[in-house]
């Protein structure tokens, strides 16, 4: 396991390599193989600038629980968009909010590299092919990003999970997580926890969708096996460092608690060169 940090900021700051402790390298099979940086079709944009007119729909689904048809259509269908999606709670029985409207975002998400200048700009930046090739990339596809709030008190907890788990690929070992820090990370607002090496071991489930009309819209194979908490291993980063995580490695984070937010740009690579993109996605 290696260490490794990156200064960003386009969204502020300089690249440069730093010291061990600030930003973890959670991988172990990079020698997947940067060239150009190109879109799939169906990951091509369109702005949605407000959220589904009814807001509830667009509450962030659970990720191992059946939800409501709209929410899992507002949510699945949001790979070549831009679209906004709330923090559970924050609605009542009315669809009235119950917190401030600007605190109650989850996420933005899941096409901010391909519709949006700023993000298109970080993300396809020199300094992220540069790392792209350094890793070994051939042929890196871009298929999704995401901005992340992790709000003040409300912030929900993102349970241990695969990312390959819904970012199915064959083989397997072919997706990589940007993780870039707008905000410090911190134990107390939510920073990212790992089970180290856990990357070596395969995907235990992965989502599938439903046949198109199907309540749920979505299913699993496989189970997410019980994880001995004792296991993971805090990572809290500061503002401005990169975190590289792989496609299969076990991750969470914890609920915000904290008066602070932890905000994140997060994209995924996908090398693209010998590799299918499951269509169940």
């Amino acid at each position: 396991m290696g260490s490794w940090c990156w200064k960003d900021s386009s969204l502020q700051t300089s690249a440069r390599p730093c010291s061990r402790g600030s930003a973890r390298l959670w991988l172990g099979w990079m020698s997947l193989p940067t060239s150009a940086q190109s879109f799939p079709p169906r990951k091509r944009s369109s702005f949605e600038p407000r959220p589904s007119s009814d807001p509830r729909l667009s509450s962030v689904p659970p990720s191992d629980v059946p939800c409501p048809q709209g929410s899992t259509d507002y949510f699945l269908s949001s790979g070549d968009k831009v679209r906004f999606f709330f923090e559970k709670g924050v609605f009542d029985e009315r669809g009235n909010f119950l917190v401030p409207p600007e605190k109650s975002i989850n996420k933005i998400g899941h096409a901010l590299h391909a519709h949006d200048a700023v993000f298109r700009r970080v993300t396809h930046s020199p300094k992220v092919q540069a790392l792209a090739r350094s890793l070994g990339l051939q042929r890196p596809v871009v298929v999704q990003s995401m901005y992340i709030f992790k709000q003040p008190h409300i912030g929900g907890e993102v349970s241990p999970h695969q990312d390959a788990s819904f970012l199915y690929t064959e083989p397997l070992g072919r997706v990589l997580g940007m993780w870039i820090a707008l905000e410090d990370a911190t134990l107390e607002n939510g920073c990212l926890w790992f089970i180290p090496g856990s990357h070596t071991s395969g995907v235990s489930r992965r989502m599938v969708r439903a046949p198109a009309g199907s309540v749920p819209g979505t299913s699993f194979l496989g189970s997410e096996p019980v994880r001995d908490n004792s296991l993971f291993v805090p990572t809290p980063v500061q503002r401005g460092a990169l975190v590289l995580i792989h496609g299969e490695v076990v991750h969470k984070s914890e609920c915000n608690l904290s008066d602070c937010s932890r905000h994140v740009y997060t994209f995924h690579l996908m090398e693209a060169s010998g590799t299918i993109w499951s269509p169940e996605n």
